[in-house]
């Protein structure tokens, strides 16, 4: 089960807290199943969810990163109104929190999961390169159990300052 603990201020994202997703063994060994569905908020602001009735409601960005599967052949069974489920491995605790967040706040959200990611890669790669200057400093230290000997290096990055000792 994934659970919204704390959520940031504001009339959308404050009544995810507490909201869950509950994520069910499949029929398939070591895979989880969730049915999809995702939050939306209407004119009065109240969020509800929305289950996903065709695959083509399904974000590209789920597509492209979930397994997809029909509720029937995920679990066995049958059930009016349930389509459509994600698959993630027992273990895999980043999966089901990115379909958390996918799901639940990207949809109440005014920026899409593609257009947040084309902004980051933007912000990288305006970002400057990190300056990182090492410097020998010519000292020559021994170990004095097993006399290996070693050279002191100075390090700087941005406002930090390191020292290593490498083998010389």
């Amino acid at each position: 089960m994934v659970k919204a603990v704390k959520c940031p201020a504001g009339i959308h994202f404050s009544q995810l807290e507490g909201n869950t997703m509950l994520f069910q063994p499949s029929l398939r060994e070591d895979l989880l199943y969730d049915i999809i569905s995702f939050s939306r908020a209407d004119e009065n602001n109240r969020v509800s969810r929305r289950i996903v009735e065709s695959l083509n409601d399904v974000p590209v960005a789920i597509r492209q990163n979930f397994e997809i599967k029909p509720y029937a052949e995920a679990t066995g069974k049958t059930a009016p109104g349930k389509h459509w489920v994600t698959l993630t491995h027992v273990e895999d605790e980043k999966a089901v929190v990115t379909l958390f967040l996918l799901e639940r706040a990207w949809t109440l959200s005014t920026v899409t999961p593609e257009q947040k990611l084309r902004m980051l890669q933007q912000e990288e790669k305006q970002r400057p390169e990190k300056a990182k200057t090492e410097i020998d400093t010519g000292q020559m230290l021994s170990c004095p159990v097993c006399g290996d000997k070693l050279r002191l290096r100075h390090i700087e990055k941005e406002t930090k300052t390191q020292h290593r000792l490498k083998k010389a």
